[in-house]
């Protein structure tokens, strides 16, 4: 009976392709964000490991558009937010302001919010096992980021 219950709220494909480009939505934003911020770092260790995971972020999304296809959707998300680009604007006016690395990490951390709140919306909805596994997994990385980078701008103040 409960597994009734639960098949009974399973996510429908619909809702689930939307959740799935809500994330992805979210892994273009880290992906442009880390990229941006790491070329105005000046701390090279910083600097290498923001460019690292831009390139995670994209890997994400690459594994997540695998899904995508698996459920019939062939036309990925090829943008992020509008709240991202806006995001990634203030943070190069920070940079060309002279904010230093204290202030890129600021941005840096609220994009991860970002991030760590759409796995969050994501991984609440009963969604199928391998969805939920390599989300799961994803969002792990995404949690340890957010607490380097966190880290990295408490040591810089």
């Amino acid at each position: 009976m409960a597994t009734e219950t639960r098949e009974a709220h399973k996510v429908s494909n619909k809702e689930l392709i939307e959740t799935l480009h809500d994330v992805i939505e979210s892994l273009i934003d880290g992906h442009d964000g880390f990229q941006k911020i790491g070329e105005h770092l000046k701390d090279e260790t910083l600097k290498k490991y923001f460019l690292a995971e831009s390139l995670k972020r994209s890997q994400f999304r690459g594994e997540l558009e695998t899904l995508l296809h698996s459920t019939g959707d062939h036309d990925p998300k090829e943008s992020g937010s509008v709240s991202g680009a806006l995001h990634r604007t203030w943070g190069d006016i920070k940079a060309h302001l002279g904010g230093g690395d204290h202030s890129l990490l600021e941005t840096a951390e609220q994009g991860e919010d970002a991030a760590k709140k759409a796995y969050k919306e994501a991984l609440q909805k009963d969604l199928p096992g391998p969805v939920r596994e390599l989300l799961t997994t994803q969002y792990a990385h995404i949690q340890k980021s957010h607490d380097y980078v966190k880290a990295a701008r408490d040591s810089s103040r």
